[in-house]
């Protein structure tokens, strides 16, 4: 008997139908009709995934390799910021850089506002809902000099993120508006940047208002930690107006002033390092990074790896789309030519070599998540709730970026219940693909997308399956279905009112599913269509329904205590004398979270 000799082909994250055949060098026929077998409708130029691709390769007899690497424990953050902590203090090769400068406040405070008008463009026109939803980072120039800014949410929910921003800037402005206060969200900033000795400016911002009241505030920053100069402190402090531009250039002014106390300091020679803020995936240019270049100089053509991607810098593009040969430190820009989308907080590194960049990605294959373009990351395949009384509401949440996700998980772990739970059975970046679909089904899961798209191959497949897929725009319409949801799963919250007793005296007919008795009336009252229970003695034998309530003969609507009475009673249990009957009713209510 001969033995059959699998071939091997490498097959990359996605790849369309037409494109696959020719890999497999086998018909298009062939290979589409090993997809139907498959109940995989998909057209010659539509893409599919590698789970769906190695799949039907392996009926082909072929044996799959991904034609991908994944990432390195290299570098992260924190190793991040204390290197740039030496290289400062070893004041070799080091020249001046723009400072980068982070915007923190509470939410409704103005802080987008004021980016707005120092960037003399709109950010909050185009933020669904008003509300920042990810990082953001760009620059602006105020008598020659740059300034870098990165944007960070406000909401409360969003503290992982505001803390990502503060620990990648030099310089906190803590926006506060004049006729509010202090806020919890506020308070929580100042504390973190007295814990981490970050050189603050406060904005006190809607001064134009009526009701502004800026000494108010500066007694309340004051009662924090932090005092102004005005008042005897170290802390700058600025009286703006972002909507009326007022003060704006007097903090710009502000921001230069402490940059030059401080003397922020990068090597611009040596290779780049930067902090991934957000990855999405675009349909036609791939996997793009907004990237922060913390120290060294990005090149057009480099290798390159950040967590557990890899690829050539094909494209650097600055915040406003221009197209950059090289970025410098404190430079925000868009990077095209990594293989996947990035994490937020991966450190983007320069490597000598392809062979390199894919040995480093190699090394970190078994400590970092994977993350292929539009798929479920398989690592982040959560483990489902253990504790079998809670009723658990199965999703897979997809997202355009990875700041997304966090954003709706920090919302969602604001709910607390000991009766539902949501029970994550996968996350992932990019447009939702008939892998998701597959993971959906097999685990009675929905399918939430924030900002993204459903592949055509995955939207037949989910029609077919049953599968419920739900696209969003705005983080807190997804939200508010979940919790919805959530709430529907409740069990009923059972008030029980008692009304009174009675206690059987004569049983006047008795049929299969009712009985006719009379009865006295012992306490409280009855009233006709309520409960009955039936107590024998100490025990509760049975219930049922009062179906008609006599008074003399004469029908009624409710008998008091001390009056006798004639009830014909529905249910299953037999009455006997001496028995006595609780009436009572029944209310179901909703739970709430």
């Amino acid at each position: 008997m001969t033995e059959i000799i699998k071939k091997n082909v490498k097959l990359p994250a996605t790849i369309t139908v037409k494109k696959f055949s020719e890999l497999l060098e086998l018909p298009l026929g062939t290979v589409i009709a090993e997809l139907m077998k498959n109940g995989i409708f998909a057209t010659i130029n539509e893409r599919i995934d590698f789970e769906t691709a190695s799949i039907i390769a392996g009926d082909l007899n072929f044996d799959v390799t991904e034609d991908s690497i994944e990432t390195d424990e290299t570098m992260n953050l924190e190793k991040l910021i204390e290197m740039l902590k030496q290289e400062r203090e070893s004041d070799e090769h080091l020249k001046t850089r723009p400072p980068i400068v982070t915007i923190l406040g509470h939410v409704d405070h103005g802080k987008t506002t004021l980016l707005d008008t120092i960037r003399k463009t709109s950010v909050a026109a185009k933020e669904s809902g008003g509300i920042t939803q990810h990082i953001s980072a760009y620059q602006a120039k105020r008598k020659g000099q740059l300034i870098t800014f990165v944007d960070t949410p406000g909401h409360e929910a969003f503290s992982a993120m505001r803390e990502r921003g503060v620990s990648i800037a030099d310089v906190a402005v803590l926006v506060v508006a004049a006729d509010d206060s202090v806020r919890p969200q506020t308070k929580e900033v100042i504390e973190y940047l007295l814990a981490k000795k970050i050189p603050t400016i406060v904005a006190i911002n809607k001064i134009d208002k009526p009701e502004a009241n800026i000494q108010r505030v500066k007694q309340e920053l004051g009662d924090n930690g932090i005092l102004v100069e005005e008042w005897g402190g170290q802390v700058l402090c600025c009286e703006v107006s972002a909507k009326q531009n007022i003060g704006i250039d007097d903090l710009l002014e502000n921001i230069l002033l402490v940059a030059e106390v401080e003397d922020f300091k990068s090597d611009f020679k040596r290779s780049a390092l930067g902090v991934v803020l957000e990855s999405h995936l675009d349909p036609q240019k791939g996997p793009i990074a907004t990237i922060l270049i913390k120290t060294g100089t990005l090149k057009e053509g480099q290798d390159i790896i950040a967590g557990s991607c890899h690829g050539r810098v094909r494209r650097i593009e600055d915040f406003s789309g221009k197209k950059l040969l090289e970025a410098g430190p404190s430079t925000p820009i868009s990077l095209f030519g990594l293989n996947s989308t990035p994490n937020t907080n991966d450190i983007l590194q320069v490597v000598s070599g392809k062979s390199i960049a894919r040995a480093e990605a190699l090394r970190a294959e078994n400590n970092g998540p994977i993350s292929r373009p539009g798929e479920l990351n398989a690592q982040k395949i959560y483990k489902t709730i253990a504790d079998e009384k809670i009723k658990k509401l199965n999703i897979i949440l997809k997202s355009d970026v990875q700041g997304s996700l966090e954003a709706i998980q920090q919302i969602l772990s604001e709910i607390h219940s000991d009766e539902v739970a949501v029970d994550y059975i996968g996350l992932g970046v990019g447009n939702t693909t008939e892998s998701d679909v597959r993971l959906a089904q097999s685990s009675n899961a929905t399918i939430f997308g924030f900002n993204i798209e459903t592949t055509p191959v995955a939207k037949r497949m989910a029609e077919t399956s049953k599968v419920e897929i739900k696209n969003y725009k705005i983080i807190y319409e997804l939200v508010d279905d979940i919790k919805n949801r959530l709430i529907e799963m409740l069990p009923p919250n059972v008030e029980r009112t008692d009304f009174g007793k009675m206690t059987v005296l004569a049983i006047f007919k008795t049929g299969k599913k009712d009985m006719i008795v009379g009865g006295k009336i012992i306490s409280g009252k009855v009233i006709n269509n309520c409960l009955i229970e039936i107590m024998r003695g100490d025990a509760i034998i049975g219930k049922g329904r009062l179906a008609n309530l006599q008074q003399n003969k004469v029908d009624v609507d409710e008998v008091i205590k001390n009056n006798e009475c004639g009830i014909t009673f529905e249910g299953e249990t037999k009455i006997k004398e001496d028995d006595t009957l609780i009436f009572y009713k029944e209310e179901v209510k909703k739970k709430t979270l």
